[in-house]
């Protein structure tokens, strides 16, 4: 016998788009327009997983979920909602909804999510010692490659650091142009910063050897499943110093608003928590450099030992953006918040058409990167002066993250871009290497 899933939304539309999805896919189905009505459904027929809407005519969705987890534990519940917030996914997650998705929803979210929830039931649902994807943590665990310990990574002055509470991040995808999600779970000490790829549940770690592409944005890969644009959010870890972390997502981290300062609130409200085992850190010992031969003179990047973390970065662009300069020390989150955080992802009306010929952009929207005109910056006034110079260096913070490890040393930058920084963490990498 197939199995069966139980609809509950108060939108007619959308329990006949979710059913007719559901059906092609060879699901039994069962609607309910209440958390009354879907409650009796549920309790004579016990359907296998069941789409639940946020905002019903008689209750809240939460009650609902609620009410179903009391009467089965095991129950895989994916919550559903066109208005919903941060906080109201995150508390949808902790009481152990499997998944949490925003409306309109695609034909592949809903069998992601339905396949997805079928295997969390198998594997217990919320009452077994499960991760948010359904997989038990001991198999996630087995998967897990901790970021390889090179000769110039030492013990550091500072504890390692997860979050204390899991969390959920939900968006656009900046270059797949497709709804996203993830979820950000806690690790022990010395995981290192871990992605999950969904539906396929492949384990793909925040590290240069997991690098696949740079055009554009950074890109992780393994075995066929990939992560896209990683940096900002691994900026964010990166000035968190968040050492040990699963990322739940589905194929591309959400852009929000090109910047990384919803990522900093999202780490905010979940909590940073120390583990009380000492971090290490990648510590610079010579120079290192990429760039400024003669094929490309006029960009180099460089990075130097330097008992901190800091980051000078030269652009230097045609009008409208011109020439600029930033210095920029990582020595607390709040500088980091206050001074790079909010710097947008940016792009060119006139490289568009070949963006989109590379399948790449598909999401940019008016609010979540700046357009920049042959005059002009056409959507948006800019956060700062030299908004574009600091959100380069938003992305050095971020890409140089995937050495494994927080970093002590001083970089340069000089007219580089994601696959530079790539270059220079595996020119360290290779040089450090065990022969």
């Amino acid at each position: 016998m197939s199995a069966s899933v139980l609809i509950i939304d108060d939108e007619p539309g959308v329990i006949g788009a979710v059913a007719d999805v559901l059906v092609d896919e060879g699901y039994q189905t069962l609607t309910a327009r209440s958390g009354a009505t879907g409650m009796e459904l549920f309790r004579s027929e016990r359907p296998d997983v069941v789409f639940l809407d946020i905002w019903l005519p008689d209750r809240d969705g939460l009650e609902v979920l609620h009410a179903l987890r009391e009467a089965d534990p095991t129950v895989a519940v994916v919550m559903i909602s066109g208005h919903g917030t941060v906080s109201t996914a995150v508390k949808a997650i902790r009481m152990g909804a499997y998944e949490y998705l925003e409306k309109p929803l695609s034909y592949e979210q809903v069998t992601q999510a339905m396949e997805g929830a079928l295997d969390f039931r198998r594997r217990g649902g919320g009452d077994s010692q499960a991760t948010d994807s359904g997989r038990d943590r001991g198999e996630v665990a087995a998967e897990i490659q901790p970021p390889p310990v090179l000769p110039i990574v030492k013990n550091g002055r500072k504890h390692q650091r997860t979050i204390k509470h899991s969390t959920v991040i939900y968006g656009l995808g900046l270059h797949s142009g497709t709804r996203t999600a993830m979820v950000l779970q806690p690790l022990p000490p010395n995981s290192g910063i871990q992605f999950l790829t969904l539906p396929a549940e492949k384990v793909i770690s925040a590290h240069v050897t997991s690098v696949a592409e740079t055009d554009y944005a950074t890109t992780l890969s393994r075995e066929g499943e990939s992560v896209k644009t990683v940096e900002h959010l691994l900026s964010a870890l990166h000035a968190y110093g968040i050492t040990n972390l699963l990322i739940k997502v589905h194929g591309e981290i959400p852009v929000l608003d090109g910047s990384a300062l919803e990522f900093c609130r999202a780490l905010d409200e979940s909590g940073v928590e120390s583990q009380r085992v000492v971090r290490r850190e990648l510590v610079i010992d010579r120079v290192y450099e990429i760039g400024g031969d003669e094929k490309r003179p006029d960009k180099r990047l460089t990075i130097e030992p330097y008992d901190g973390f800091a980051v000078t970065y030269q652009l230097s662009y045609p009008p409208p953006i011109g020439d600029q300069y930033c210095e920029f020390e990582l020595d607390s989150v709040e500088g980091y918040k206050a001074e790079i955080a909010p710097a947008r992802t940016f792009g060119f009306v006139k490289d568009v058409k070949m963006i989109n010929e590379l399948g790449l952009g598909s999401g940019g929207r008016l609010d979540n990167h700046i357009l920049v005109g042959e005059d002009d910056i056409i959507n948006t006034e800019l956060r700062f002066d030299n908004e574009f110079v600091r959100h380069k260096i938003l992305d050095i913070i971020g890409d140089l993250y995937l050495n494994g490890f927080p970093i002590r040393g001083r970089v340069r930058a000089h007219l580089t871009g994601h696959r530079d920084n790539i270059a220079i963490v595996r020119e360290i990498f290779e040089a450090n290497s065990p022969q």
